[in-house]
């Protein structure tokens, strides 16, 4: 899934990209810089926010090397997801009943004490 944010990423890094290839064939001084504009563009490939997003969550690498590009993998990655063995009750049926019950408990002990009034 992207967002509007990677998609203004990528196109930086997409012109980073063509700003590198065009120095390159320039030559002379821009030319030195072409590979540096070249690391920037793959760097900037790494800071895009649902990235970063799946970084923290865990579900993305963090062990890439430097200057490396990814490589996308060869097969499907989704696996089917575990059932789950036992549900439980739902917190807003339990909720429910902490709040009927204690509205019932309520009611026998005010109840209880009209019986033995401290008069």
């Amino acid at each position: 899934m992207t967002t509007k944010a990677d998609h203004v990423v990528e196109r930086g890094a997409d012109k980073l990209e063509e700003l590198s290839e065009r120095t390159a064939a320039e030559g002379g001084l821009r030319a030195r810089l072409s590979d540096e504009l070249a690391d920037d563009a793959a760097f900037l490939r790494k800071l895009k926010p649902s990235l970063m997003a799946a970084r923290a969550k865990g579900e993305a690498p963090t062990n890439e090397r430097p200057g490396e590009p990814r490589r996308a993998p060869g097969g499907p990655q989704l696996t089917a997801r575990p059932k789950r063995k036992g549900k439980g009750a739902s917190p807003w049926l339990v909720l429910g009943g902490a709040i009927i019950g204690g509205y019932f408990i309520a009611k026998v002990v005010d109840w209880r004490g009209h019986a033995h009034p401290r008069d």
